[in-house]
């Protein structure tokens, strides 16, 4: 699946191109499959931020469709994967290679990877790409996970991604309804492999998915640059412990912030509501909030929640070190009829988040006539005795 060097000069020509209008005037360019080219062109711009060392590289790359771009793994999240990957490990197995981004990553801790893939077309794509970026230790078997457990070796790792779409490219979020069927096919793959990781969807309710999972021993919760992306299973043989949770938050700075705990640690911590809103107010980062680690983080920081239900926190003193946004509390304002001429007249513009509270940010911005954006921060929430505020903060961290 080698790119012509006219092809290529093609896509470099009208890399900055709109598509729409591309596709439009493909008679002009009989000699060129102009379908083709803007699938390159598109996945081009896609991955410029997603996958940055893809992108350095996108001249000996094939994309063999947008599908096969938008669901694959960041480079972020991908490398994170890559920490599962315990001591030395000789042989793994990608079970749903799609575009072959995790695979490639983790091609770079393992010795032999064996990629599986059913799509024809995304399987001699992802073979090409592996050659180009060098991966001289990935071999290709064109399958579905389930055929190819039945011929597939003891391997060390199986790694599976189960689709989130059907047929009609509507998304999935249940694990029954994604291809292949995980909770079906794990007796399979753990008589393959002592360790599986699976990737799923960050929608999934992981109590949930852990009940249907058996031998679980560890769970991540993946945030990057304030969305969940991912949580990913790790599935042992005869594992019966009660898994750990790990939070790992990656913020746009290249920082990391991780939050461990039990199932059993969150359900022994007391509750930790406050009765007023002290100087500084906290915000926990995405991965936790997905988790719900919401009384022991309060333990662990030494914070004040304002509400069961609010999950917002507060402390006299800084807590530099909080998984979240920090903010120093300027003013706590009841939420009344007055507050919308008070705020017009000294915030004209905010950036609105709402916590507990039964206005969306839209009504809420739009019942205070004010603008988004700036450096004020209005949080709007309802306090542990029931009185609804606005606070206005400014972001420290």
């Amino acid at each position: 699946m080698e790119l012509s060097a006219d092809m290529r000069q093609f896509i470099a020509d009208h890399a900055a191109d709109d598509t729409r209008s591309l596709l439009l005037a493909a008679a002009r360019y009989p000699r060129v499959d102009v379908p083709f080219a803007v699938i390159q062109i598109e996945s081009h711009r896609r991955i410029r931020d997603k996958l940055p060392q893809w992108f350095a590289a996108r001249d000996r790359l094939v994309f063999p469709s947008r599908r096969s771009v938008e669901q694959c793994s960041s480079e972020a999240a991908a490398r994170y994967k890559q920490r599962l990957i315990e001591g030395a490990v000789g042989s793994l197995c990608d079970l749903t290679g799609g575009l072959g981004v995790d695979t490639a990553s983790l091609a770079e801790r393992v010795a032999r990877v064996i990629y599986v893939e059913r799509d024809g077309p995304t399987f001699e794509a992802a073979m090409h790409n592996f050659s180009a970026l060098g991966l001289g230790n990935v071999t290709g078997l064109h399958a579905s996970a389930e055929d190819a457990l039945l011929i597939l070796p003891p391997v060390d790792i199986c790694y599976i991604d189960p689709s989130r779409r059907d047929g009609c490219d509507r998304r999935l979020f249940a694990l029954a309804d994604c291809s292949p069927d995980l909770e079906q096919l794990l007796p399979t793959i753990l008589s393959k492999a002592p360790t599986l990781i699976a990737k799923l969807s960050p929608m999934l309710d992981w109590q949930h998915t852990l009940a249907r999972l058996p031998g679980t021993s560890d769970i991540h919760v993946l945030a990057v640059r304030g969305e969940c992306k991912e949580l990913t299973f790790v599935v042992r043989r005869a594992h019966a412990a009660p898994p750990m949770i790990h939070c790992v938050h990656l913020t746009a700075d290249g920082g990391e912030q991780v939050f461990r705990f039990t199932p059993d640690e969150e359900r022994a911590a007391p509750s930790a509501v406050t009765a007023s809103v002290s100087s500084f107010l906290y915000e926990p980062n995405a991965a936790i909030l997905k988790a719900g680690a919401f009384r022991l983080v309060a333990q662990r920081m030494g914070l004040g929640k304002l509400h069961t239900d609010s999950h917002l926190y507060t402390s006299s003193a800084e807590v530099t070190d909080f998984p979240g946004r920090r903010f120093r509390v300027d003013e706590v304002l009841p939420f009344g009829r007055q507050l919308s001429r008070v705020m017009a007249r000294t915030v004209p513009r905010a950036n609105i988040a709402v916590r507990n509270f039964p206005l969306s940010p839209d009504a809420l911005r739009a019942r205070l006539r004010i603008a988004d954006g700036g450096d004020v921060y209005l949080f709007a929430t309802t306090l542990a005795d029931g009185r609804r505020v606005v606070i206005r903060c400014t972001r420290i961290g």
